[in-house]
């Protein structure tokens, strides 16, 4: 059955049972109902690795201009440039140009000593204890931390900004948040002083390099960087990448607790670390759902999905289908996916290396001093996001 409308099938990203275990939901989706239409929002979703992997690279049909989050483009709200999730080419093109020149991997390697050495001081105290928090201890605070020495943001301002981060995006009854018309000016505000200050004492960071960037506009000509524009890259930054880095953390802690030989494995050789991290990308993904603005009618199992139509492409969902994967609900860090939870094409999470570097460093690290730890889940939590979904609290016990 391909049929938009199935009115036994339902996916709800707002639904928090479905999205702390959206799987099944998922399930039915690519198998009864490939092309899913949701009555009560109003948007349509793609379900299926080839589906989803052919038309994330699709700007031209599936826009990001008016937000990649649901909640955004429900509501309306007006975009900034300067935001490359939230663009489309020739504009995207030319920020993501500028981003990579300093996103570079020189830059990643020069950061990499630093994440360790923050892991080593917060994991040290914690070696004799009964167990620690995957979350509070050690997940929410290396991205913030690694985007802070990336970016220049002193210590005592990077809570702030992760806080704030959070405040914008976290869902608070299962129903689409109302997001304020002047929210991405909210994400920069507390920027504004620091980025002032950095503009007088320059220093070997991305912030400076942003402040003495120059863009190059469609016709040719070449400019400096607007203060504005400075603020919004460096929050997107800032916000973007500490957010699915954290919910990965917790993924790891998680699906290593509950394949007890396969950490053994990790313990014993830590080659495998980068391996185990890719499947649990692909197992359990920290930002499974992409949502786009149909900018031109499009055609799917028979069915037009009009223009002006929001479509979901359930990134998630891909990595979990049969048709792609070989037996697709075991998890096996042996496995080497091709998964999507890096997106696809013109949009591939330009953070993707740092999230990989820094998950990488935390499991070295936390495998170096315990081989074993079980979930508390009766202290365990979820967070709920439009866009990410993952663990808020993940205690383990250790001894």
């Amino acid at each position: 059955m391909t049929n938009a409308g199935a009115i036994d099938v339902y996916y709800d990203p707002f639904d928090f049972a479905i999205d702390d275990d959206p799987y099944p939901s998922w399930k039915r989706l690519r198998d009864e109902a490939p092309l899913y239409f949701n009555e009560k929002y109003g948007f349509y979703a793609l379900s299926r690795y080839a589906d989803v992997a052919r038309e994330l690279p699709n700007w031209e049909t599936y826009r990001s201009g008016k937000g990649t989050v649901l909640d955004i483009i429900l509501n309306g709200i007006e975009v900034p440039p300067g935001v490359i999730l939230f663009e489309d080419p020739p504009l995207h093109d030319l920020h993501r140009r500028l981003l990579s020149r300093v996103f570079t991997p020189r830059r990643m390697e020069a950061i990499e000593p630093l994440v360790r050495q923050y892991c080593t001081r917060v994991l040290h105290p914690l070696v004799g204890s009964k167990g620690f928090d995957f979350i509070a201890d050690i997940g929410v605070w290396v991205p913030m931390r690694t985007i802070g020495y990336l970016l220049g943001i002193p210590e005592a301002d990077q809570a702030a900004i992760r806080n704030n981060t959070d405040g914008l995006i976290a869902l608070k009854d299962g129903t689409p948040s109302e997001v304020p018309a002047d929210a991405f000016e909210q994400s920069y505000q507390m920027l504004v002083d620091y980025i002032d200050w950095r503009a007088e004492h320059p220093s070997d960071d991305l912030m400076t390099q942003l402040l003495n960037a120059q863009i190059e506009e469609a016709d040719g000509t070449r400019r400096q960087l607007t203060r504005t524009e400075v603020l919004t890259y460096t929050s997107t930054i800032a916000g973007a990448g500490a957010e699915t880095t954290t919910r990965l953390i917790g993924f790891i802690g998680q699906l290593l607790a509950e394949h007890p030989d396969q950490r053994r494995q990790v313990v014993d050789d830590p080659s495998l670390i980068p391996g185990a991290i890719e499947e649990v990308l692909r197992y359990e993904a920290p930002s499974p759902v992409q949502a786009r603005y149909v900018a031109r009618d499009a055609e799917h199992y028979g069915r037009t999905v009009p223009e002006g139509s929001v479509m979901l492409l359930l990134n998630g969902s891909a990595n979990s289908d049969d048709r792609r994967f070989a037996d697709p609900d075991r998890f096996d860090i042996h496995r080497h996916p091709v998964h999507l939870s890096f997106g696809q094409g013109l949009h591939f999470c330009l953070g993707s290396a740092l999230a990989r570097m820094e998950a990488r460093v935390v499991l070295d690290e936390i495998v170096k001093r315990w081989s074993e730890w079980d979930i508390d889940y009766g202290n365990a939590a979820k967070a709920h996001t439009a866009s990410v979904r993952g663990w808020a609290r993940l205690p383990v016990l250790t001894g």
